[in-house]
């Protein structure tokens, strides 16, 4: 029950960063805390599969340098452990002739992000590569592939395990604190000083705590001492899957081109590794925080994410989107709209409802998605304690490894490890 590192949150994140840390400190003793009785169970597990290659995002930013990085490791893991992954691509398509000069500016953004293989192509070389897909012009990122994410994380727990590590599920973290004086006398008292009890009243004692804790990382702060900011306010992504005999419509994955005035992606057609093809999600502010299904309801989690002022100013200043995504998930027809700009074929005939994720959006109290990752720790006996990973939304699964890295390090320069 003492260890000198003790990770908060199974997920691909947490699991990464506990094997990262165990490799490289084999000496220590390392826990993993989990709440779930499984491993990966929330967004780690929920996700569409992508093995993102970096286009997306600003130059310089940790998601630009992490996901580059985290998809060459990413496949060189699979490799060495022979977890199965399609180099399936994927096709940024621009169906309006407004959407070129963004396309472009997209090839650019990539460019500079170093991702490789990158290449814009014509209507007749869309058609070549995906039979059924229209668009007047198209990004083609051959490097982007997909995999069973869930099957990874479960990779890294056995190397973890395999390395000494101990790993605790069913233990919901509901609090932390100093052990007390008399307990701190002792040389144990003095090396694992924090208290980490969870919500059947068990305990451990450790040294530090990395908080890997996604949908919940800003409740974990709090308990911690240290900021609440920036708050996570959840979001549902509902799919629809193709019908299996309509499946081979799509080959590699079919992506818009991002609106900028918009705060997510939008629908696209996404290839998993079990043969099926999934299409969306949406995106529609989810009533509980592990809330998967259209009536799910936390009356607590509810008001919590009602009455921050950061959501107020993102919904007024989305109304219009907000309204058109509530409009879609109630509307078989209104999503197959969509689908239909890239693949006119697909009919609400071919489609059947999905499964469904919850997003973890870090938002600030401007009513800003906060973008990149956040690792940020506090002040005070258990603050200086601590790195919390605060947000790390997609592609946080293909970075997992590049992610680790930058966790370890940054654990042994605040820990001194």
């Amino acid at each position: 029950s003492t260890f000198d590192v003790a990770v908060v949150g199974a997920g691909i994140v947490g699991l990464a960063s506990a094997r990262e840390l165990v490799r490289r400190h084999p000496s220590l003793a390392f826990a993993v805390l989990e709440k779930e009785q499984e491993l990966a169970h929330h967004q780690s597990g929920r996700n569409s599969g992508v093995i993102h290659s970096g286009i997306y995002y600003q130059p310089g930013s940790l998601k630009a340098k992490l996901c580059v990085q985290g998809a060459a490791l990413c496949y060189q893991y699979c490799d060495q452990k022979g977890i199965p992954y399609k180099q399936c691509g994927k096709l940024i398509v621009a169906v309006e002739q407004d959407e070129i000069p963004r396309l472009k500016a997209l090839y650019e953004r990539g460019q500079q992000n170093n991702v490789p293989g990158l290449k814009l192509i014509g209507p007749k070389e869309i058609q070549a590569k995906e039979p059924f897909c229209r668009g007047l012009m198209a990004l083609d990122s051959p490097y982007t592939g997909i995999v069973n994410y869930k099957q990874v994380a479960q990779s890294y727990a056995e190397d973890f395990q395999e390395a000494g590590g101990t790993i605790l599920t069913d233990f919901e973290v509901t609090n932390m604190e100093m052990a007390r004086e008399s307990s701190s006398e002792s040389e144990d008292g003095l090396k694992y000083p924090v208290i980490v009890r969870n919500s059947k009243g068990e305990e451990i004692s450790c040294g530090h705590i990395v908080t890997c804790a996604g949908l919940y990382s800003d409740r974990l702060s709090e308990i911690s001492g240290c900021s609440p900011e920036p708050r996570i306010v959840p979001f549902r992504g509902d799919y629809l899957v193709l019908k299996p005999e309509k499946c081979y419509m799509v080959k590699g994955n079919i992506y818009p081109v991002p609106n900028p005035r918009f705060p997510f992606l939008g629908f696209h057609f996404t290839p998993r590794m079990d043969g099926s093809v999934w299409l969306g999600p949406n995106a529609v502010l989810a009533f509980k925080r592990e809330g998967y299904r259209l009536f799910d309801f936390s009356a607590g989690e509810f008001v919590d994410a009602v009455t921050y002022s950061g959501l107020w100013k993102l919904v007024l200043s989305n109304l219009s989107y907000g309204l058109s995504e509530m409009y879609r998930a109630c509307s078989l027809n209104a999503q197959v709209k969509q689908l239909q700009k890239f693949i006119p074929e697909v009919t609400v005939n071919d489609v059947l409802r999905g499964p469904s994720g919850v997003r973890a959006q870090a938002l600030d109290s401007d009513g800003n998605l906060v973008d990149d990752f956040v690792f940020d720790g506090g002040s005070g006996d258990i603050g200086s304690r601590i790195l919390h990973v605060r947000n790390a939304p997609s592609p946080a699964a293909t970075s997992s490894l590049a992610i680790a890295k930058m966790i370890a390090d940054e654990v042994k320069r605040r820990f001194e490890l």
